[in-house]
């Protein structure tokens, strides 16, 4: 029985020495190497795209899942309420342009027989007044044909960048507000990737160090990162990325960066990122930043 139990105690022994050494194997398999490993998830920028003013949707032209090209006309809405306000506003701003002429004329000519002392110097003074009522008329009704031709662009929907199309919400034929979202777009260059670092590593790493992304859906391929964002306020280790017992410890939020410029990382994709320790501060170049 004393000999089961002593087995029993050398095993144990021999799987905690074991475990221990190959803990001891990875970290310095990872670290020693100046080489830090993290974990996390690839995560990218939504828009929700919305019209400037309200109205009625005309036309869509893209659908779920196209790619779109900055300044690409996405939809429209019925053009015809704002073509007309165009249209009336340039008709007010000639007949404004006609009683200024008429006003300047007016004004000369009394101008004129005033230093003759044919008109008094009231109707002078009458007519130099309307003559300025004339134009700040014109300067107004101007503005407002501005205003009525930037509503008539604005019955159109452009993409404010490069991206996807995520989801088509509404369809022709809705009627739509400044807060209807009519398309969510994700934009997808560059991608990031959300990661956690221990405080233990936080004083080797600073911003614009390069990183490499590794997936499971690409075997062998290595994107190409660098750090854009270390969080100023540590947190616990997000359940969903490490084991119960390293979930209690505080770690600092970073995100990866990667120009993404073949469209290949996706959001919510599992990704390991290496960052190698051994570079020079502050970086040879500095960080690259989104818009």
């Amino acid at each position: 029985m004393k000999k089961k139990n002593l087995k029993l105690v050398l095993a144990i022994s021999f799987l905690l020495l074991l475990g221990f050494g190959l803990f001891v194997y990875v970290r310095h398999h990872l670290y020693s190497q100046g080489v830090l490993t993290i974990y996390g998830n690839v995560d990218i920028r939504e828009v929700q795209l919305a019209f400037y003013d309200t109205g009625r949707i005309l036309k869509m032209y893209v659908q779920e899942g196209q790619r779109v090209k900055k300044g690409q006309l996405l939809a429209e809405l019925d053009p015809v309420r704002f073509e007309d306000a165009v249209r009336e506003a340039e008709h007010t701003v000639e007949l404004d342009k006609a009683a200024l002429e008429n006003a300047e004329i007016t004004y000369r000519r009394d101008e004129a027989l005033a230093k003759e002392q044919f008109v008094s110097l009231q109707e002078r003074d009458n007519a130099f007044a309307a003559l300025k009522e004339a134009r700040n008329k014109l300067k107004a009704d101007e503005a407002r044909l501005s205003l009525a031709k930037r509503e008539l662009q604005d019955a159109k929907l452009y993409a404010p960048q490069d991206g996807v199309i995520e989801d088509r919400i509404l369809e022709p034929g809705d009627m739509v507000t400044p807060q209807t979202a009519v398309f969510t777009m994700a934009l997808d260059q560059p991608v990031w990737v959300r990661a956690y670092v221990p405080e233990s590593y936080l004083g080797k790493i600073f911003l614009g160090m390069k990183a490499e992304i590794l997936t499971d859906s690409y075997p062998g391929k290595v994107f190409h990162g660098w750090i854009g964002f270390i969080s100023p306020v540590s947190e616990f280790t997000p359940k969903n990325v490490e084991t119960p017992d390293l979930r209690t410890k505080l770690v600092y939020q970073v995100r990866v960066y990667s120009e993404n410029s073949d469209y290949r990382l996706r959001l919510g994709m599992p990704a390991t990122v290496r960052i190698p320790l051994k570079q020079s501060y502050p970086p040879e170049k500095p960080p690259l930043t989104m818009e």
